[in-house]
């Protein structure tokens, strides 16, 4: 049986591999074996991340709600709560950047959803 070297697409795949491993340090980008090891852990890693950013902003959001409601003597829990039962369907995202960019906005909110309550 003849040998096959297969040249060109060997040479392809390494070369793909060695591009996305363009960056890391060391061996880690030179040598093909560490490459795949570490290219495959990379992408395993982008695409765990891709899911942790939304987790991580939705608690930014609710940090920055929490420092300005409580500067407006509400609780964040409550704020939500009577929020909801206001029918304001506000999302978190745009109530963040209420309390961070327009605080009267913010406070008005607040002294809205207060006054809704009794």
């Amino acid at each position: 049986m003849t040998r096959i070297k297969r040249g060109n697409v060997a040479r392809k795949k390494r070369k793909k591999i060695l591009k996305l491993a363009k960056g890391f340090r060391g061996s880690h980008s030179k040598l093909f074996r560490t490459a795949k090891q570490q290219v495959l852990k990379a992408l395993k890693y982008s695409y765990i991340g891709r899911k942790h950013k939304k987790r991580t902003y939705r608690s930014l959001w609710i940090i920055r709600i929490n420092a300005s409601a409580r500067s407006n003597n509400i609780s964040y829990s409550q704020f939500i709560h009577l929020l909801k039962k206001s029918n304001i369907g506000l999302n978190r995202k745009i109530l963040s950047q209420l309390a961070l960019i327009d605080q009267a906005a913010f406070t008005y909110f607040v002294q809205f959803v207060q006054s809704s309550r009794i």
